[in-house]
């Protein structure tokens, strides 16, 4: 999926991480800046409370720290808070392939629904946040409360949309289209997210954009080079500004 917590905008206000180890703090969703993203639309007031109590609380995850690994028991889902993370899939022969990408207000943890246990492993892009949500008892709301039901189907059906969109990315584009999709992709959801369309830093490594694109580390390089000598975008490192968006789109 073309998503996720991959960039953090030189701007985001993050919050202050605890010192100790996944330290958890309680989470409120009336005062999140998140909410517009994650929260489902037309909720009672009443059914507020109820919801943050289901959301127990929330929990650092550090810079290259596993939030879940593949085969782990499926107990929560996630809400990202704050940060990025990646989610990561091994094949048969050991080799790992990047298969997401999260930012804030996305969530994690959809795949462990179907068999009871992960299929994959999410890590922290930088240091990130994210809200536990207890999958049992969100069922159990899900029950009394037919907003929280449509919610929970409707991120169900955006994530196969944007797993059928990666697809296609993977299948049918060239390195310079599958870069620009991406590169676009981050504008877009940055600019949902209150952000810079134009500016923003990458989280993931080149390599991992390569792992996530279908494409060798060199040729990712290449292509953002090319894009910069053409005067499409200027890469400062992880800093990456937008100068032509048209351009991009029309690639």
């Amino acid at each position: 999926m073309l998503t996720p917590n991959v960039v953090s905008h030189t701007t985001v206000r993050r919050s202050n991480l605890a010192t100790a180890p996944n330290p958890r703090t309680s989470a409120r969703c009336s005062s999140c800046a998140m909410r517009h993203l994650c929260m489902p639309q037309g909720l009672a007031t009443d059914d507020m409370p109820k919801l943050e109590a289901l959301i127990c609380s929330a929990r650092s995850v550090r810079r290259g720290e596993a939030l879940y690994r593949a085969g782990d028991p499926f107990d929560n889902l996630y809400a990202v808070r704050s940060g990025s993370l990646k989610t990561v899939m091994a094949h048969r022969d050991g080799r790992e392939q990047v298969t997401g990408l999260r930012l804030a207000g996305d969530p994690l943890g959809l795949d462990g629904i179907s068999t009871d246990t992960h299929s994959c492993t999410s890590i922290a892009l930088e240091d990130s946040s994210v809200c536990i949500v207890p999958y049992a008892a969100l069922k159990h709301m899900c029950r009394e409360s037919g907003t929280m039901q449509d919610r929970l189907h409707r991120l169900m059906s955006e994530q196969l949309i944007r797993e059928s969109s990666q697809m296609m990315v993977l299948g049918s584009l060239s390195a310079d289209e599958r870069v620009a999709a991406f590169l676009l992709d981050v504008s877009d959801r940055n600019g949902q997210r209150g952000y810079s369309h134009a500016e923003f830093n990458l989280r993931m490594t080149r390599e991992d954009m390569g792992s996530y694109l279908g494409m060798t580390l060199e040729t990712v390089s290449r292509t953002l080079s090319r894009f910069q000598k053409r005067g499409l975008i200027d890469a400062q490192g992880k800093l990456i500004r937008i100068i032509d968006l048209e351009g991009l789109r029309h690639l």
